[in-house]
């Protein structure tokens, strides 16, 4: 068990807390908690070949997209998205939602999103190009 204070990355109006590391279950899986603050867009769509992710709403409402068919995420509702699905999600609502991911196995970690949130530090929107480096950098796909 997680004993440490949880650490809150900022990407933007995205925050995300990481509860277990994929090093902390053998590799197995990894599990963080995110708000996204009304009114977000989506980040770029992506898929990634190396783990399912799957989401657990706890407050609010995320639209998901997942393979071109929107699905809304509120409280008590579940998305498993697997392996090489392109997907997105955006905030259309009208608070803060929270979800849950998890990660299997557990090959994401925190570091991924301290890369992103650099990125998000200066004036302006990041640059395009980089972000969809740091993507493919960490394992993820930028889709169409």
């Amino acid at each position: 068990m997680t004993t440490a204070t949880v650490e809150e990355i900022r990407i933007g109006p995205i925050a995300v807390r990481f509860l277990v590391e994929g090093a902390e279950t053998g590799g197995s899986a990894a599990l963080f908690e995110f708000d996204v603050r009304e009114g977000t867009p989506a980040p770029p769509p992506h898929s990634h070949d190396s783990w399912e992710e799957t989401i657990y709403g706890l407050r609010g409402t995320l639209t998901w997209t997942v393979d071109g068919v929107a699905t809304d995420v509120g409280p008590g509702d579940v998305l498993c998205i697997r392996r090489g699905v392109v997907h997105r999600f955006e905030n259309l609502g009208t608070e803060t939602a929270t979800q849950l991911a998890v990660v299997t196995p557990g090959v994401l970690g925190p570091e991924y999103f301290r890369d992103l949130a650099v990125l998000f530090r200066g004036d302006g929107p990041p640059d395009r190009t980089v972000m969809l480096d740091v993507m493919r950098r960490h394992g993820l796909t930028p889709g169409a």
